[in-house]
């Protein structure tokens, strides 16, 4: 495997000085998880000091670290790039990787769906070319540096989610990447804690557009209330290429026609004034939505059309984000669980509801819904978490357990017949599911991470069977 940096590209990068020769076929920021022939970058974090970490990553494998400070513990050997501050060498090394790679550059961002898209784009594109994607959500001020530095140099596409909660995050890290397309999947109250208002949040996101390479594009979503604000943000930003997708018809990029079922749906689409029909492999109307956004960022990359809508097919849900597992039952049978539990807001609340809807129960079995908090929410929190009673009503879901002191104002909010139970912790709401649940129930379970339901999940597929309740 030929290098992804050399000791004399990085000290070149950053400033820094070696003290010998090494060659580096990955970065890692995670002792834990670096990989051998890693260069191992030393951060230093409000809880954590990447310097005491810096032996065991050498010890692992790492081909050199990138240190501001002697770290402990070293052998004599041991290979150092040495900075004045590792944080800011880490974005040297990423916008060293932007400079020298000629990809064509999308930047995802947008309150749902960015790392859905983003990985959807990886594979539309890379069936076509060389595509590289930010892995998992690192869309923060070290996930995405952290991204770019390990964009390989002969990459054709390069895809990289951006995420923020405060004003000014996205501006910092869109002028890191330089995308040649900007995709703003949806504006949705999330965050709201930290804005004033929704529009406040669309602004934030629209911080994508100061760094969009001169010719770029823009990808909005035409059915969102926010797409004129959005539209308006980039052509201040200079950019003229808008592409609208959505139902509406105005939108470059169109819904035509679409069948919905449990684990996928058909979807007729006219991209350009081309009508195309394909599958998806992942369930619900936000996916539909979110394959619109990804056929205009291929299109605006001057990719294949056809090819990019044939590997949406092979997409599968990721974890956390609706994949499926059978639970045994230890007096018998078995339910279905989907596990949601990565994180929260209104809007992906209700695209998980409908999905729930959308798929019937075994015999005998119930739709449930296990909801811990919606975090960030700020003075709409109780609202917010209240209103979730209708979508839940209109989905038919049988059965709501909630958890958190948040999710108290849905608890209230809901008919006693659709009450499970309300738990403090996870503890609690486990052995509270597990008296509950029949043979064929369906078990969808959401919450913000904070709210530590991934915990309950786990737990749920670590036990060789889930106890079944006799309770109605």
């Amino acid at each position: 495997m030929s290098a992804l940096w050399t000791s004399q590209d990085a000290a070149a990068a950053t400033g820094g000085r070696n003290n010998g020769a090494w060659h580096a076929s990955g970065v890692s920021i995670d002792s834990r998880t670096a990989d051998p022939g890693d260069l191992f970058v030393a951060l230093i974090g409000p809880k954590f000091d990447g310097h005491d970490f810096v032996a065991g990553a050498l010890a692992r494998g790492a081909a050199a670290a990138v240190v501001a400070k002697q770290p402990p513990k070293l052998a004599p050997e041991a290979k150092l790039l040495t900075v004045g501050d590792t944080q800011t060498a880490l974005e040297a090394l990423g916008r060293a990787a932007r400079a020298r790679s000629a990809a064509r550059i999308i930047a995802v961002t947008g309150s749902v769906g960015k790392t859905g898209t983003k990985e959807a784009l990886k594979a539309a594109l890379g069936a076509q070319g060389s595509a590289f994607a930010s892995s998992g959500s690192l869309n923060n001020q070290w996930g995405v540096p952290l991204s770019l530095s390990r964009l390989p140099p002969d990459a054709a596409y390069g895809i990289f989610e951006l995420g923020m909660n405060h004003p000014g995050e996205i501006d910092a890290l869109v002028r890191m990447v330089r995308p040649h397309i900007a995709v703003i999947t949806t504006i949705e109250p999330v965050h709201l804690g930290f804005f004033a208002s929704v529009e406040a949040i669309a602004d934030a996101k629209a911080e994508i557009f100061n760094a969009v390479e001169p010719g770029g594009a823009a990808i909005l979503n035409c059915d969102n209330p926010h797409f004129a604000r959005l539209a308006a943000a980039a052509r201040a930003r200079g950019i003229d290429r808008i592409i609208a997708f959505g139902e509406h018809q105005d939108a470059a990029v169109r819904l035509v026609a679409c069948d919905l079922q449990a684990a996928g749906s058909t979807v007729t689409a006219s991209v350009m004034g081309e009508v195309i029909d394909y599958s998806l492999g992942l369930p619900g109307r936000h996916w539909i939505m979110n394959s619109l956004a990804v056929l205009a960022a291929v299109r605006a990359a001057g990719g294949d059309i056809g090819v990019a809508a044939a590997a949406l097919g092979t997409l599968a849900p990721l974890a956390g984000r609706g994949q499926r597992h059978i639970v045994s039952l230890g007096g018998g049978g078995s339910f279905t669980l989907i596990d949601e539990s990565y994180n929260a807001s209104p809007a992906s609340m209700r695209a998980a509801f409908a999905v729930l809807g959308a798929t019937a129960p075994g015999a005998g079995g119930r739709r449930i819904a296990v909801l811990g908090d919606m975090l960030e929410l700020g003075t709409e929190s109780a609202p917010l978490h209240a209103g979730l009673a209708e979508p839940i009503a209109a989905a038919n879901i049988d059965l709501v357990f909630t958890l958190g002191n948040e999710m108290r104002a849905l608890d209230r909010a809901l008919p006693a017949a659709r009450r499970g139970a309300h738990a403090d912790t996870v503890d609690e709401l486990a052995q509270l599911l597990a008296q509950r649940l029949h043979a064929g129930d369906v078990v969808t379970i959401k919450g913000s991470h904070g709210s530590k339901l991934y915990q309950l999940v786990a737990r749920l597929l670590a036990a060789k069977s889930v106890a079944s309740g006799a309770e109605a």
